[in-house]
């Protein structure tokens, strides 16, 4: 008896990356009075060196607050392996 020899194909996975930017900020400047205003800054930018980890990095330059008071927005980007 003869052994069969079976190939499987295996369809590879798509893959993504995923991009973040940071947009307006959401910072509260007038919450230690009991009201609501934001500064109106549109886009996080980095103040000084990019270097990523930096407190420079993480600092925005239009309104001096931190990364985390912008609005995360997630992009996924798939690419296709041909």
């Amino acid at each position: 008896m003869r052994k069969r020899q079976v190939v499987v194909r295996r369809e590879e996975p798509q893959r993504s990356a995923r991009t973040v930017k940071y947009g307006e900020c959401q910072k509260n400047h007038a919450a230690n009075v009991g009201g609501y205003a934001v500064d109106g800054c549109r886009e996080f930018m980095a103040s000084g060196a990019t270097g990523e980890g930096t407190s420079a990095a993480l600092t925005c330059a239009a309104c001096g607050c931190h990364r985390n008071f912008h609005k995360r927005q997630e992009t996924e980007v798939v690419n296709h392996i041909i």
